[in-house]
């Protein structure tokens, strides 16, 4: 299979990773009137075909022990279930963050709700893999709260613009935060005790867990949604091709950076991985502001507190980054 050959290679695809998690977000905003509960089935179908698909090429070449189908035969039942385990708990915590960019925005959902996982997943992830230099990872999760605070300050300030403000929103990203920091020490588990799964392997059964999932957390929010009224599976069939596409585009982009990051975790370990990836926030952050204007006429106090928010991310990025040499 293939891996990183060196830290510049393994950098390389972290940051890929993070322009894919902060990207993808953008096909369900480029959606007209259609739901997320409906949106969400294609793109959890999308993130695993394209896990299936890298696993059978870039985690098949060579027909050696760390192959996908040999590693799969070899790994421990545990390490499988483990990465179910985890993709059920990413599925919950995306579609709440879905749901929380239909109420706040790109630039108010993610940095929040990812801030929080960034903190919860590295403390977690570091406890069962401690890799990095443990000093320079506190400070890169004290960093990264100081921009959580920083940009739900930014959204409180929309109010002054006359713009409507949800506390169900934040409620929303700080629970998906959370959420989402849990899956990352289920993967540790899953790729590094007893018989491990590989890469590739986790990635496929982290992503069926997410897809096999939807019949419970996704079934549960069409019924009783967060954001409108309930939904039926007939919306689904009803839907426009454009919606069906951009669904499966949106999980194809978050899916690649999903496998690069668990790639990379190969070489660097899974928390300093997983850290640099969640640098996602800022990309999204540029995307609502540049692209979809969230924050156009905000005022100039909430354009501090983003600016401030982004110095603060970057170097929570640049300390977990450094905390491996």
């Amino acid at each position: 299979m293939f891996t990183p050959s060196s830290l510049g290679v393994a950098l390389l695809m972290m940051i890929t990773s993070a322009v894919c998690w902060g990207s993808w977000a953008n096909t369900y905003k480029g959606v007209k009137a259609y739901r997320f509960e409906l949106f969400y089935w294609d793109y959890a179908l999308g993130i695993f075909l394209i896990s299936l698909a890298l696993a059978f090429t870039m985690g098949s070449t060579g027909n050696d022990a760390a192959s996908f189908l040999n590693n799969v035969r070899a790994a421990d039942g545990a390490n499988i279930f483990n990465a179910l385990i985890g993709g059920a708990l990413f599925n919950l915590a995306n579609l709440l963050l879905v749901a929380a960019i239909d109420m706040a925005g790109l630039a108010v959902a993610f940095p929040i709700a990812i801030g929080i996982a960034l903190v919860v997943g590295v403390v977690l992830s570091y406890a069962l893999q401690p890799r990095g230099n443990a000093a320079f990872l506190a400070f890169g999760v004290a960093c990264a709260l100081v921009a959580v605070i920083l940009d739900g300050k930014a959204y409180g300030n929309l109010a002054v613009a006359g713009r409507s403000i949800s506390r169900k929103s934040v409620i929303t990203c700080v629970v998906s935060g959370v959420l989402m920091g849990l899956w990352a020490p289920f993967m540790t588990h899953a790729m590094t005790r007893g018989n491990p799964l590989g890469p590739y392997s986790a990635a496929v059964f982290l992503t069926l867990g997410a897809l096999l999932s939807c019949f419970l957390w996704n079934i549960y929010f069409m019924k009783c949604p967060l954001v409108g009224e309930p939904v039926s599976f007939s919306g689904l069939f009803r839907g426009p091709a454009s919606g069906h596409l951009l669904g499966l585009l949106g999980g194809v982009i978050w899916g690649i950076g999903t496998v690069f990051n668990l790639v990379a975790a190969n070489f660097t370990g899974v928390a300093i991985s997983y850290a640099i990836g969640q640098s996602a926030p800022m990309v999204a952050a540029l995307w609502g502001i540049l692209a979809w204007k969230e924050f156009d006429n905000a005022g100039s106090r909430a354009k501090a507190y983003l600016a401030l928010m982004f110095i603060f991310y970057g170097l929570a990025i640049f300390l977990v980054a450094r905390a491996n040499g």
